[in-house]
């Protein structure tokens, strides 16, 4: 009966969320798909305006993103805020959708973490004293009891949000994803191969808060009202092997190991395998149990190593929001790869705010077929897979911050739950 009733209070701890839940249906609530392009052209945050829209390249798409808006704790009263999630996942799918669905609750949840105390015994004497501890079975009586299920809630602090709170979403995130792996490991060992960049924004009691592991980029559109333009700030932190002090930091980490990143035609990769050295997953360079059959041994090292190689810990930065910033820009590496950061905040700034993520991801588009020197027309009759060859998928979502809203922290704005990319057909051409 203890381990049904502890089942009862356990269980909603880890239940996965549910695609749909606070969010309207019918219309466009959640969205349309048109062939590889899905996008939600505009809608209502508690903290302002956003647009959000992704396209699919790879044969099975890689990119998930989500927009949460409202509580941004599972206490009540908590915070209410805007939670923005973009996950762009390598070797397959399984990480950056299993992201999708664990991190924004182990925010909201803080990452709760589950304390059982055991007591073992009130053993009974022959005088019939008691006392703690285990002293014989014949004599003891052993009493399995919970004391207690601490929920230590990380969302504790700053009116329940801070860098700790994410930092600690994010390393929970992973444990529960490399505990999938290891139960997953035998009869499907690719998953160890998989894995997932992270970017995530969170706007809250008007501070900013930018948490990225991997090569995803937040920038940020601020008014520079002197000189009547638009400035791009750049606010996360990219974690490739392509970026000297990202090296830096990968051989210090590992000052014995010469080949801890590896120039490879042209492209500097973390063991001559990866370009990123931070993700959720990649479970076959953070831990050795990995470095053996089934594995294919195109991701198999041929030295044993004693330490994790990528790290899964995000760095975050911490702002307070000002009237001159005017709105975000979230996008996953494809993105970036055809647009400079300000010629993403110029195109923002100049368009109507109605499906502007739509027509920057387009932008981007254009590009990628200018520099093939082929036309857009053409481009767009490219299917899924042969299309990677033109450019990765591509998640766009446009945060608009709305001053007044912004810097109200109990205002009860829209619950939003919008998860990106969900019904793209892979079959139709944009």
């Amino acid at each position: 009966m203890v381990s049904m009733s502890l089942m009862r209070i356990v269980s909603p701890c880890w239940k996965p969320s549910v695609e749909g839940e606070n969010s309207s249906n019918g219309g466009d609530a959640a969205g349309r798909a048109e062939g590889l392009l899905w996008y939600k052209d505009s809608g209502q945050h508690v903290n302002g305006e956003f647009s959000m829209a992704v396209i699919q390249a790879n044969n099975l798409l890689e990119d998930y993103s989500q927009l949460e808006s409202g509580p941004m704790s599972s206490v009540d009263p908590g915070p209410q805020g805007t939670f923005v999630g973009v996950y762009d996942g390598h070797g397959g799918p399984e990480a950056a959708r299993f992201v999708n669905e664990r991190l924004f609750e182990n925010i909201k949840k803080g990452g709760r973490l589950i304390v059982l105390t055991w007591f073992w015994g009130i053993s009974v004497g022959s005088g019939g004293g008691k006392s703690l501890g285990l002293h014989g079975f014949a004599s003891s009586v052993l009493f399995f009891v919970v004391l207690a299920i601490h929920g230590a809630e990380f969302t504790s602090e700053n009116n329940g949000m801070s860098a700790d709170v994410i930092n600690k979403a994010f390393l929970a995130t992973e444990e529960e994803f490399l505990s999938l792996v290891k139960n997953q490991w035998l009869h499907k060992p690719q998953i160890a191969s998989v894995g997932a960049c992270c970017l995530v924004g969170v706007v809250c009691s008007g501070v900013l808060y930018i948490a990225n592991a991997g090569d995803s980029r937040a920038v940020l559109g601020r008014l520079e009202r002197a000189f009547k333009e638009i400035k791009a700030v750049q606010l996360s932190y990219e974690h490739n092997a392509s970026i000297e002090s990202v090296r830096e930091e990968l051989h210090s980490l590992h000052p014995d190991d010469p080949h801890i990143v590896v120039l490879k035609n042209k492209v500097w990769r973390v063991k001559g395998l990866i370009q990123i050295s931070r993700s959720i997953g990649d479970a076959y360079l953070k831990r050795a149990e990995y470095n053996r059959e089934p594995l294919l041994a195109k991701f198999r090292l041929p030295e044993p190593f004693n330490k994790p190689i990528l790290k899964a810990e995000p760095t975050i930065l911490v702002q307070k929001l000002y009237p001159e910033d005017q709105f975000l820009i979230f996008a996953s590496d494809g993105l970036w790869e055809h647009l400079s950061n300000q010629e993403a905040v110029d195109f923002v700034h100049s368009c109507p705010r109605n499906g502007v993520a739509r027509k920057l991801l387009k932008a981007a588009l254009r590009e990628a077929a200018k520099k093939r020197e082929m036309r857009y027309s053409d481009l767009k009759k490219i299917d899924r897979g042969v299309r990677r060859h033109f450019h990765d998928d591509i998640t766009v979502i446009v945060l608009f911050l709305d001053s007044n809203l912004v810097s109200r922290s109990s205002f009860r704005g829209p619950l939003i739950s919008i998860k990106g990319g969900y019904g793209v057909s892979g079959n139709g051409n944009t």
